[in-house]
């Protein structure tokens, strides 16, 4: 068992962990009904042509003697607000206009669609949703409670690893920012992590109606679960049995009039089992925005296992009544980490938190995996810890860095993939997006080949390892390349003998060629392809301008 803030088993198996967890999780966005509609359409109703039954109006009765007026008791917590309480008015839909590229063919896009989810008003004019609720925006579009009028908005930070967004309300002619949206309407306050047991609403706009909704539940649980937007990330999260639907996606759990969470994520085939992001999530993302930029959760580099056999302890020299320490099993190729840790080493400590044999702390009562502590740190952060090395305690600083090495391991959003094009060629990079174009069982179609190289050879073999490996997506079909054997979906090794570590380097390669032939070297096997310079070259043009492609390269 391992102990990091990879989703599943740590780093090993992350990608198919990943994919399943995201195969059974449903974002809670409305999903559109009709393609390049921005907004969600509701089916109309056709009217009944029975008569409608009303009931009868009773007689008048004497109005009974009202009771003695006693002091009211005071709502228990999570009680409902009223109709057009403040709360209400400060929840609002959002309507996203998006549009997704297409991993397989990179230069082209899906079809225009459209999805709704809830956002709500915080301090400095922002409106809080969700990262997936504006992914791919087009075109955002937010209503307030209970107005027709769809004011434009845009996106002023984002964090995909944690699943957050801020968006401005702006005007359409000038772009700046729109205040007349916010009359009216009063920013919600944050409190503090809620406690298991207690009750929460939630705020949003489901499918199933245009107006706002609100659900009662329970906190079952607080924990660290995977956050399935990003895909390779897990943070700490709340569970409850409010419902959490499609379009519920960014609105606010509320306790004691306070914000304390936002709606996520649900799991299809669990009935009331809903997920929300804690404050404490959100607090790390507003405070990482403050300079004008996000940087995102910083990454320890340590994959931390549990320590519970006693002969194991006795091994590394631990007090014999002792129930605290993890052991590092495995760094991460980060050199400020590699210089401070190794493995087998003891962490007894991290920040202010002891850590069990089982790899958890106590974070506010609750027990909760030990990247919890680690979550806390912000980019560039010293976070202390507390070592036991060869049977003696040691005080580090560890330096926190955001980790972005395993960026093609997770769902990607918002910058377009990259590609070169040479003889009809489709070069591209592997990742999980591209693995994805191979259909839902893709964990089954894309190869063994092309998984272990994404999610196992850095773990396995990290002498052979590649920072971006490179696969030949796909060939556009043309007599230049038409006796080549290899049509796609296969990793390149080399090109005319230079080793391929990145999609840079394969322009640079067929460019270093001194004779006349191209040679393209595959694995696993180390097949090749050959291509004629010459032809290559003058085909090109023509190949992009039969197929559409606006450009040979995006790099």
């Amino acid at each position: 068992m391992s102990f990091s803030r990879y989703l599943g088993a740590g780093l090993v198996g992350l990608v198919l962990t990943l994919s399943l967890a995201r195969a059974e999780h449903t974002d809670a966005v409305t999903p559109p009904t009709v393609p390049g509609n921005s907004t969600t359409i509701n089916p109309t109703v056709p009217a009944s042509p029975l008569p409608t039954a009303v009931a009868p109006i009773a007689p008048a009765t004497p109005a009974p003697t009202p009771p003695p007026v006693t002091s009211a008791a005071p709502p228990p917590q999570g009680t409902a607000l009223p109709e057009g309480s403040e709360t209400e008015k400060s929840v609002v839909q959002i309507i996203n206009g998006f549009q997704e590229p297409d991993w397989a063919s990179p230069w082209i896009f899906d079809l225009p669609r459209g999805a709704s989810g809830t956002g709500f008003l915080i301090e400095g004019n922002r409106i809080m949703t969700n990262a997936h609720v504006v992914a791919w925006a087009k075109q955002l579009l937010v209503r307030r409670y209970h107005d027709p009028k769809k004011y434009l908005a845009k996106v002023e930070f984002v964090g995909h690893d944690v699943d957050l967004a801020v968006l401005k309300v702006i005007d359409p002619v000038t772009g700046d920012e729109d205040p007349s949206f916010y009359e009216g309407m009063k920013p919600l306050n944050f409190g503090n992590l809620p406690k298991v047991r207690s009750t929460v609403i939630t705020y949003g706009f489901p499918a199933g109606g245009q107006q706002i909704s609100y659900t009662r539940g329970v906190v079952s649980r607080i924990e660290v679960q995977g956050y399935v937007h990003i895909g390779n990330r897990a943070f700490l999260a709340g569970q409850t049995d409010a419902a959490i639907n499609p379009g519920n996606s960014g609105g606010p759990v509320i306790q004691d009039d306070k914000v304390v969470g936002v709606a996520f994520e649900g799991i299809s085939g669990l009935q009331n089992t809903g997920y929300f992001i804690p404050t404490v999530i959100i607090n790390h993302f507003l405070t990482d925005i403050k300079d004008g930029t996000y940087d995102g959760v910083p990454e320890a580099g340590l994959r931390l296992a549990a320590l519970q056999n006693p002969a194991f302890r006795r091994m590394l020299k631990l007090p014999e009544k002792s129930k605290t320490g993890v052991r590092v099993d495995r760094i991460l190729d980060i050199p400020t980490t590699q210089a401070l840790i190794k493995l087998n080493d003891v962490v007894m400590q991290v920040g202010d938190y002891p850590v069990d044999d089982d790899g958890t702390i106590t974070y506010e009562d609750n027990t909760v995996g030990v990247s919890t502590a680690f979550d806390l740190a912000q980019n560039n952060d010293v976070l202390p810890l507390r070592i036991l090395r060869d049977g003696q305690m040691i005080d580090v600083k560890l330096p926190m860095k955001v980790y972005t090495e395993d960026y093609a391991q997770g769902n990607q959003y918002d910058v377009l993939p990259r590609y070169y094009i040479y003889g009809g060629l489709v070069f591209t990079s592997l990742s999980l997006e591209y693995l994805k174009t191979f259909g839902h069982d893709w964990s089954n179609s894309a190869g063994r080949e092309l998984i272990y190289e994404l999610a196992y050879r850095h773990i396995e073999d990290p002498a052979h390892w590649r920072s971006e490996p490179v696969v030949l997506a796909s060939i556009l079909d043309h007599p230049v390349n038409a006796d080549l054997h290899t049509r796609g979906q296969a990793m390149v090794d080399k090109i005319n003998g230079m080793r391929i570590e990145q999609l840079s380097d394969v322009p640079k390669a067929f460019a270093s060629g001194t004779g006349p032939d191209d040679i393209i070297e595959f694995l696993p096997d180390h097949h090749f392809e050959v291509l004629r310079r010459d032809e290559a070259i003058r085909a090109n043009p023509d190949i992009l301008e039969t197929y559409r492609v606006p450009a040979p390269s995006h790099l």
